[in-house]
This record gives C-alpha cells, sequence and structure tokens, in this order.
C-alpha cells in the first residue's frame, strides 16, 4: 500500500520529464540566466537609490521600503516589474513554442500516445511543469530580494508588503502562463517548430509595440478636438480609449503590478475632481487595491483559459500518425 501510494502515476512521470527537458535545454538556461541578470541590475540600483526614496516624505509611499527595491530605479535602467513585462513573455513563448510539433516531428509523439494515457494529460503536463520552473524562479528572486534586503538594511517587512509581493509573483506567474498557454497552442496550429515561434514572437511584438500605434491612429480619425469638448466627453473618451489598451495583455499586467507595488495608486482611469474631494493622499489597504486590479487579473486569467481550451480543442482533433 506504501510504495501504491508513492507511486507518481503516468501524469505525475510526464510532469518529471517536462521539468528535467526544460532544465537541460539550453535556451532556457539563457533567458533564466537574462531574467537573473536584469533582476541583480534592478537590485542595484534600487539599493543605490533607496535612501533617497524612503527619505522623501512627499511621497505617500516612502516607508514601504521593500515595495521601493522593487519600484525605485535612476532612469537608467527601467525597474525590475517592466524590465518583465517584456522577459515574461519570452520566458513562456520559449517554453512552449515546440511543445507538440517537435514530438510530431520527432515522432515521439505517436509512441507516446500508444502508452496508455489520457491524450489531454500531455498539454497539461506540458502546461503545468512549465508553470512549476517559473513559479520555482519567482520566487527564489523574491525570497532573495527579501533576504538581501534584510540583510542590508535590517529593516522588519510589514505583512501588506510581504502580501503585496505575494500578488505581484502570482501576477507574473499568470501573465507568464498566457504566453504559454498561447505559444502551446500555436505549437497545435504549425507543424513546423520555427513557424509557431515566430508567430508567437510577432503576436508580442503587435502588443507590444504596434498596438499602441494602431489605437493612435484609430483614435484620431474619429476624436474630436479635445477643446470643444466638456469634462465628462473628455471622460468618456478616455475611458474608451484606455479600454481599447487593455485588450493587451502587457497593459493588463502593467496596470496590475503598478497597482500592487504601489499603494499610493487608488485608480487605473480617469479621476474627477469631485471623486478626489476630501480624499487623502495615503497607501490604499491591501484589500482595496487587489479589488481595484481584479479586472486586469480576471483578464489575464480568461485569456490564459481561453488559449488553453483551444489548444486542448485542436489537440484532441489533430491526427497525430501524420
Amino acid at each position: 500500500m506504501k510504495s501504491q501510494s508513492l507511486d507518481p502515476g503516468p501524469f505525475g512521470v510526464m510532469i518529471h520529464k517536462e521539468i528535467a527537458d526544460h532544465i537541460r535545454s539550453w535556451r532556457f538556461s539563457i533567458l533564466i540566466a537574462l531574467i537573473v541578470l536584469t533582476f541583480i541590475a534592478a537590485m542595484y540600483v534600487s539599493l543605490a537609490n533607496i535612501k533617497s526614496a524612503i527619505g522623501n516624505t512627499k511621497d505617500p509611499d516612502h516607508l514601504f521600503l521593500y515595495l521601493k527595491l522593487l519600484t525605485t530605479t535612476d532612469n537608467s535602467i527601467p525597474p525590475f516589474h517592466v524590465f518583465l513585462s517584456f522577459l515574461a513573455p519570452l520566458l513562456g513563448i520559449s517554453l512552449g513554442f515546440d511543445a507538440v510539433n517537435s514530438e510530431q516531428n520527432s515522432g515521439t509523439l505517436t509512441r507516446l500516445m500508444a502508452q496508455p494515457i489520457y491524450r489531454d494529460n500531455l498539454l497539461l503536463a506540458k502546461f503545468f511543469s512549465a508553470l512549476v520552473i517559473v513559479s520555482g524562479l519567482f520566487f527564489a528572486l523574491a525570497l532573495l530580494m527579501i533576504g538581501g534586503g534584510l540583510v542590508l538594511t535590517g529593516v522588519r517587512m510589514e505583512p501588506q508588503e510581504l502580501l503585496r509581493i505575494l500578488g505581484f509573483i502570482l501576477i507574473t506567474i499568470a501573465y507568464v502562463a498566457f504566453w504559454l498557454s498561447l505559444s502551446i497552442m500555436l505549437s497545435i496550429l504549425f507543424k513546423q517548430a520555427a513557424t509557431s515561434a515566430l508567430t508567437a514572437i510577432g503576436i508580442w511584438l503587435f502588443f507590444t509595440i504596434f498596438y499602441q500605434i494602431v489605437i493612435n491612429l484609430i483614435v484620431k480619425s474619429f476624436l474630436p478636438d479635445p477643446a470643444y469638448l466638456t469634462q465628462a466627453e473628455i471622460i468618456k473618451y478616455n475611458d474608451l480609449i484606455l479600454n481599447m489598451q487593455r485588450i493587451a495583455p502587457n497593459q493588463l499586467y502593467s496596470d496590475a503590478v503598478t497597482t500592487l507595488l504601489m499603494p499610493s495608486v487608488r485608480s487605473l482611469g480617469p479621476v474627477t475632481m469631485e471623486q478626489m474631494a476630501g480624499a487623502i493622499p495615503a497607501p490604499l489597504p491591501f484589500k482595496e487595491s487587489v479589488m481595484i486590479v481584479w479586472p486586469e487579473v480576471s483578464g489575464l486569467m480568461a485569456s490564459t483559459v481561453g488559449c488553453f481550451a483551444f489548444a486542448y480543442y485542436f489537440f484532441m482533433r489533430r491526427e497525430i500518425r501524420g
């Protein structure tokens, strides 16, 4: 009975095999090294400027030392969460762009499906094994940052700071999960790994660079002269532009992590003078910040589930013997 309870089963064996494959691959090692180097560079710059950041009494967030370690910069390099908005998609794409088509091209997919395992377990194993590695990486970086800050400053961490850093890590994992599920879906749609990789990178480039340009062109085509608009009409058009921008996953991620790492952020949209009347410029409680970013987090999770559902549908209908 004891040996049966310790048996990981086919799904556990597949996850172990996928994790081992990722760890031994060069592309994963290169991306991990790139993320660790950017983390070290961001921490070095923030530690060099942390004294002036926490001494700025005009900043409502100046008492959150550990959040300042993640957000403080002297403008020589972006803070770590801005770096991640560029690097996290590449990490997800690199872990999933050849998840299925490389197995089929090498002939291992047919032999694997000949075993007594469910076909959907293959997709789940590839998805969860990559997320296990990504989760371990970001939790290790967070613990390294907290431990380093504790040793160098000796300042005790507040519970709210810990919750906000954990929220930042979970949202980053969800962001990587979206690009991972998208790249796995493309690896099923296209037979060549190079095609699926280029398509995924093209989608990432479109949302990172070209989507803002497209939005600006669309807005200029129908937006009247702001000098002739009332305040209510300006707010209405701003809401429309923000909603169009929030179709992009990188915008959802940036809004969510900025709100969590900067407790003084009270809104992600325009605020009228009537709404600001009587408001105290103080940090929000963690629960209030979570309520502000919940639509963005829900959007990322829904996009991930949608891509994975499409991947599941296409893989169930795929002829794997060809």
